[in-house]
């Protein structure tokens, strides 16, 4: 397992595991931080769902670009995902605001947790950490897809 492997679990797994406060209705709220984030982190779950593995590298934040390179990016993706089919619905169950996540160095962060359905996994998780980077755009660090607990 490489180290963005490593890192990209254990941060997201962390996350995931915190219970939610309903922070998915504060994300949604107009010009909230979690908004943007979210709005961003969506964006970009466009371009993994259309197979544009390395645009996704492309757009994703510094975080991840020194974590993984381009075409081991590509070769992760390629691995989860096309195994999992198309995304066949996904819906934000929680955002909540991070600090001080391990194995991240410091820096303005929303945990992000998705119910998503694809063709051959219809309950999965995805774990998306968007970042705000050093340009001032919300760009994703972290991403994790799972079975949902009990699967």
């Amino acid at each position: 397992m490489n180290s963005f492997i490593r890192l990209a679990l254990g941060a997201t797994l962390l996350w995931a595991s915190l219970p939610g406060c309903g922070a998915a209705r504060a994300a949604q709220a107009q010009g909230s931080p979690n908004a943007a984030a979210q709005r961003a982190t969506e964006q970009w779950l466009a371009l993994v769902d259309a197979g544009k593995y390395g645009e996704s590298w492309d757009e994703a934040a510094q975080i991840l670009k020194n974590t993984s390179s381009r075409k081991d990016w590509i070769a992760y993706l390629k691995d989860k995902r096309e195994h999992l089919g198309k995304v066949a619905s996904r819906k934000l169950l929680k955002a909540d605001a991070l600090k001080n996540v391990p194995g991240l160095p410091p820096g303005q962060f929303v945990g992000m947790q998705y119910r998503t359905s694809f063709d051959k996994l219809k309950n999965g998780v995805e774990v998306v950490i968007p970042v705000l980077d050093q340009d001032g755009k919300w760009r994703v660090s972290e991403y994790v897809v799972q079975p949902a607990q009990g699967q």
